[in-house]
């Protein structure tokens, strides 16, 4: 389609589309709202938004890269990001998100396997991310495009500002827009096995994942979003980016971890998406103000009760939340339930970078803990006869770029997606998940290890934040333990560690007695140094990198064996 026979109501054909079609509609309402380094803030309307996205779509023309070349992004979420994603599709080229947080070696890897012509950078400073390292895997002849809040850079002579290229170009105004089912994006997965596949979604895939979101959840263009998770993973660029296109509503932006309590409380989302480690870090913070036995105490009570559970999700910034979503990896139930008791429905769900995060969400109408729910609209699911989840929807990839076989591994004759997780599902459809494939571990003895149904038996301690159940080479499994963050500066403080002794002696027994005997854990280890993005031991969507994590203690293990103690203070 070309923009001079362009129908406004074609907004369902792909982003582009719909960025015509509000700026057409609502030129003047604001869609991104992005807060500076000095504390100001800037609102960019549809319309606004549309000019600086048709300047730089002219500018990519300019430079005659050829059809669908691949254009990598790089920084952290911001107005710009979504802006140069746009600009991409609509000069005819295909977009490559880069984690922030990613290795020197990852960062090489990806910008040679995608064959980056071109290189956005944008909100980055070294202190939340990785810029310092990544900078150096840039090559010196790949011409990068500097976005508003980018650090420094002047490897290249032939770098461009983003405002300058506005300033100097005029806004295309006659080209063709993308194709429905031509290639939109590569996003690469966080390679916690091995090095990351470029996942292949066109837009066809994109739009109508953001097309059910409406018709199944009820959203509409009145919906406030905040954009922190990496807009490089598929679950923000799905239901944030592209559903706010879709939808027609409005986008905040946070500015850094310091100020994410404020940023939220700017936003106060309808619609709020999380990963289990933020979850846990807004119950921990509550925990520091209220005891949870107070809460026990409080809670209850008609009226001090109900005032203080609408104060706790005011100062959350979640008093206007109407759809809470946790994903990416198990939330223990305890956690699930507290959120509850404050009024707050958060439901689990589940999905793929393969499938474009579109998989399974608990309904609110019933939402079974311990399950990540039902099928969403247009998702079958099956299990194999290995117990493997099988999967086919709307969402499906074309396939990983350049690995042919690896794509017919991954998806069955019939169109199903292998998920490598383990799951059960009930009479309802509700699946639960047990665990992944290569995950599962054997013994010294030689009798096999599911991990994660262990590791969310630990996580509903308030004194963890991570877990990751190993130990191979060991008779029994063990478990080695991130301290909650307010946990650990407790004890840094005080150096006294009885209590936290006598707790996870405790804790060890309670889930020892539910599990078979060649399951029991023989001691728990606490860990001094954090596992970060920066040392290995996390993924960039904060993923525990199992194996990593089992190497780097490896030669550890039997040495904490022989403390002969239940608790090991690595």
């Amino acid at each position: 389609m070309n923009l001079a026979t362009y129908d406004s109501n074609s907004r369902n054909l792909s982003p582009v589309h719909c960025l015509y079609h509000w700026a057409k509609k609502t030129p003047n309402s604001v869609y991104l709202t992005q807060p500076l380094n000095d504390g100001t803030v800037v609102d960019y309307t549809w319309q606004q938004t549309l000019d600086e996205v048709q300047r730089m779509a002219a500018y990519l023309k300019l430079l005659a890269l050829p059809a669908n070349s691949h254009i990598a992004i790089l920084g952290k979420n911001s107005a710009h990001w979504i802006m140069s994603d746009l600009a991409i599709w609509m000069a005819g080229h295909v977009s490559v998100p880069l984690y922030p947080t990613i290795n020197t070696d990852t960062a090489e890897y990806i910008l040679e396997h995608s064959e980056v012509a071109l290189l956005f950078i944008g909100k980055l400073d070294g202190k939340a991310d990785t810029w310092f390292d990544i900078k150096e895997a840039i090559p010196s002849s790949l011409p990068c495009i500097m976005m508003p809040m980018s650090p420094d850079f002047k490897a290249q002579d032939n770098n461009k500002t983003w405002e300058d290229i506005i300033a100097q170009t005029n806004p295309i105004s006659d080209n063709d827009l993308p194709d429905q089912n031509s290639l939109a994006t590569l996003i690469y997965t966080s390679g916690s096995t091995g090095k990351p596949k470029g996942v292949m979604h066109d837009f066809e895939t994109l739009m109508h994942v953001a097309n059910n979101m409406e018709e199944q959840f009820g959203l509409g263009p009145n919906e406030r979003l905040l954009s922190y998770l990496p807009l490089a993973h598929c679950l923000e660029r799905v239901l944030i980016e592209t559903t706010s296109l879709y939808l027609g509503c409005h986008v905040f932006f946070a500015e850094n971890l310091d100020t994410f309590v404020k940023d939220l409380g700017r936003a106060r989302p309808s619609l709020f998406i999380s990963v289990p480690r933020l979850w846990m870090k807004f119950q921990s913070g509550i925990n520091e103000k209220v005891s949870p036995t107070m809460q026990k105490v409080l809670f209850p009570l008609p009226i001090v009760g109900k005032l203080l559970r609408k104060r706790i999700l005011q100062q959350l910034g979640l008093d206007q939340v109407r759809l809470a979503v946790t994903g990416s990896a198990p939330l223990p139930q305890a956690v699930i339930a507290w959120y509850q008791t404050l009024g707050l429905d958060l439901l689990e769900g589940y999905g793929m970078t393969e499938n474009a995060a579109y998989s399974h969400l608990n309904p609110a109408a019933d939402n079974r803990l311990g399950t990540v729910g039902i099928p969403l609209k247009e998702v079958k699911c099956r299990l194999s006869d290995e117990g493997e989840v099988l999967l086919k929807g709307p969402g499906t990839m074309q396939g990983y770029y350049k690995e042919p076989e690896k794509t017919a591994e991954i998806i069955t004759a019939d169109g199903y997606l292998k998920t490598g997780d383990l799951g059960e599902i009930d009479n309802d459809g509700y699946l639960k998940l047990t665990g992944r494939i290569k995950d599962i571990f054997k013994t010294s003895k030689g009798k096999y290890i599911a991990p994660v149904p262990i590791e969310l038996k630990l996580g509903e301690s308030l004194a963890i934040e991570m877990v990751c159940v190993g130990g191979g080479i060991l008779p029994q499994p063990i478990a080695m333990v991130i301290l909650d963050e307010e946990v650990q500066k407790s004890l840094n403080k005080n150096g006294d560690r009885t209590a936290l002794q006598v707790e996870f002696e405790a804790l060890l027994n309670n889930v020892n007695s539910t599990l078979e005997s060649h399951e029991k854990l023989g001691f728990i280890a606490i860990m001094k140094e954090p596992w970060t993005m920066q040392n290995g031991l996390l993924t960039p969507t904060m993923k525990i990198q199992r194996q990593k994590v089992e190497d780097a203690y490896a030669d550890e293990f039997e040495k904490w064996q022989k403390q002969n103690s239940k608790v090991v203070w690595a």
